[in-house]
């Protein structure tokens, strides 16, 4: 899965992988965070999820990125409400009420916010990469998290390591990962659907410097 074939993806309009609601799982686990109200929320590889305006409603500031330009356009035209735009030398950005989604390569995003990242939430990004990139994403993702900071992940199996995007990524490929930056917590691990897909969900503590490892 390259970039291009990312974007094709959303061109063609084949993305299964989007929800017209809420993820059931961010709305059950993400109050047992306890992040606070007015923290500032990071969503990589956001798409047009509703998820971002579900974290707005909760108080929260929202920074999402994501590849696609269809995908933010599809975003915006979602809400009647203004948009403001802006570019930098890597991405193109939009902002409407309290979300903001970043248009560009994740891996560009180095941001260095006067309020820092309070919590993120994964559901999409991790599993949305192939097996090479999936170490470089959780490497950039440690050095945008200050320690102290929490998010929630949202990850899926299916048996076949081939198939994606969504890609399999089971707990040991999480714990090899994430826990050298994270203390990694399984929160849920649901039954296999009908398919196969088993979907499961992790509480990641980012580390400070004396508990990495």
């Amino acid at each position: 899965m390259t970039e291009i074939d990312w974007l094709e993806r959303w061109r063609q309009g084949r993305i299964g992988f989007h929800r017209e609601t809420p993820h059931p799982a961010l709305v059950a686990e993400w109050p047992t965070l306890r992040v606070a109200e007015d923290a500032r929320v990071l969503v990589p590889l956001c798409g047009k999820s509703p998820d971002l305006r579900w974290l707005a409603a909760r108080g929260h500031a929202v920074t999402g990125v994501e590849l696609s330009s269809l995908a933010v356009e599809q975003f915006v035209a979602q809400s009647s409400e203004p948009v403001t735009r802006w570019e930098t030398d890597d991405f193109a950005c939009v902002r409407q009420d309290a979300v903001e989604i970043w248009c560009g390569d994740f891996f560009h995003f180095d941001l260095e916010p006067t309020v820092p990242f309070g919590a993120f939430y994964d559901r999409a990004a991790l599993i949305a990469l192939p097996a090479p990139a999936r170490q470089r994403y959780a490497l950039h993702l440690a050095q945008l998290i200050e320690p102290g900071r929490v998010g929630l992940l949202i990850t899926l199996t299916h048996g076949d390591p081939e198939r994606g995007p969504p890609f399999s990524v089971d707990a040991a490929e999480v714990e090899r990962l994430l826990a050298p930056n994270f203390e990694v917590t399984c929160l849920d691990r649901g039954e296999a659907a009908d398919d196969g897909v088993e979907e499961s969900v992790w509480r990641l503590l980012r580390r400070g410097p004396r508990d990495a490892g």
